[in-house]
C-alpha cells in the first residue's frame, strides 16, 4: 500500500514523524509537507505567488505553501499515486467547528476532491501537558488497522482525534461519531488597541456523544466527513 503524507505543523513536526512510524510496515510512503507551520489556514490555496518546492530527503519534499497546496503538488505535479492520503498527526485536536479552520483537515478534504481516500489525524493535548509522540504513533497504528479496512463512502474522508488520557494504555476505545456543531469558545483580551484571542479550547461546550465529548472523555473520536 502506498501513502502520501502531509500536515499543517510543518515538515519537521514530531507528529509527522510519528505518523511515518505508525505506517512504517504497511507499505511505502512519500511526504509533501509545508516548509513552515500552517495551522489554522483552513483550505487556503496559493495561486498568485510562486511556490518553492525543496527536496528534504528520501521521498520527502517541503513546500512554501499550505497543506492543501501540498496535496495538489503531490498528486498533480509530482505524480504520486497513493492509495491513501494521510494528514497529521496534528498537535492539538481538530474537533467540531475545527473541521472548517484546520489545515490538517483541509488537506484530507483536498485529497477527497481528487477522488483519493484520505484521513486527517490529530492528537488532542491536555492542558499543560506534553505529548509522548512514540505512544501516539502506537495508538495511531491501532486505530489505522481498523479504519483502513473499513468501507469509506465516495466523497467522504475520515477525521480522527486521539484523546490525551493520563494513562499510557495503547488500546483506547474507538467511537464512530458525528461532529459537534457547537461554536468554539470565542473570546478576546483587549490590550490597548490590540485584541488577543482568549478562548478556552479545553472548556468548550459539548454535544453528548459527538466528537468533542468523545475525545474529551478519553476515547478516539472517528468521524466520517462527507463533501456532499
Amino acid at each position: 500500500m502506498n501513502f502520501l503524507l502531509t500536515n499543517d505543523d510543518g515538515i519537521d513536526a514530531p507528529g509527522l514523524a510519528a505518523l511515518a512510524r505508525a505506517i512504517d510496515d504497511l507499505g511505502t510512503h512519500d511526504t509533501v509537507a509545508p516548509r513552515d507551520p500552517q495551522s489554522g489556514v483552513s483550505h487556503r490555496i496559493t495561486m498568485s505567488t510562486p511556490l518553492h518546492l525543496e527536496h528534504a530527503g528520501s521521498g520527502r519534499h517541503s513546500l512554501s505553501g499550505t497543506p492543501a497546496d501540498c496535496v495538489r503538488v503531490g498528486l498533480a505535479e509530482l505524480g504520486h499515486d497513493p492509495v491513501w492520503v494521510l494528514a497529521g498527526i496534528n498537535r492539538g485536536g481538530n474537533l467540531g467547528a475545527d473541521l472548517y479552520t484546520s489545515g490538517t483537515v483541509a488537506a484530507a478534504r483536498e485529497a477527497t476532491f481528487f477522488r483519493r481516500r484520505a484521513i486527517a489525524l490529530s492528537q488532542y493535548v491536555g492542558r499543560g501537558r506534553e505529548v509522548d509522540w512514540d505512544l501516539t504513533a502506537r495508538r495511531t497504528r491501532r486505530v489505522l488497522d481498523v479504519v483502513l479496512a473499513r468501507p469509506l463512502a465516495r466523497g467522504a474522508f475520515w477525521n480522527i482525534n486521539l484523546p490525551h488520557p493520563e494513562h499510557d494504555d495503547e488500546e483506547l476505545p474507538l467511537v464512530f461519531c458525528r461532529a459537534d456543531t457547537n461554536p468554539l469558545d470565542v473570546r478576546y483580551r483587549r490590550e490597548g488597541g490590540e485584541l488577543f484571542y482568549a478562548g478556552n479550547y479545553h472548556e468548550r461546550s459539548r454535544q453528548p456523544g459527538r466528537d468533542v465529548d468523545t475525545c474529551f472523555a478519553g476515547k478516539v473520536a472517528i468521524t466520517e466527513v462527507r463533501l456532499e
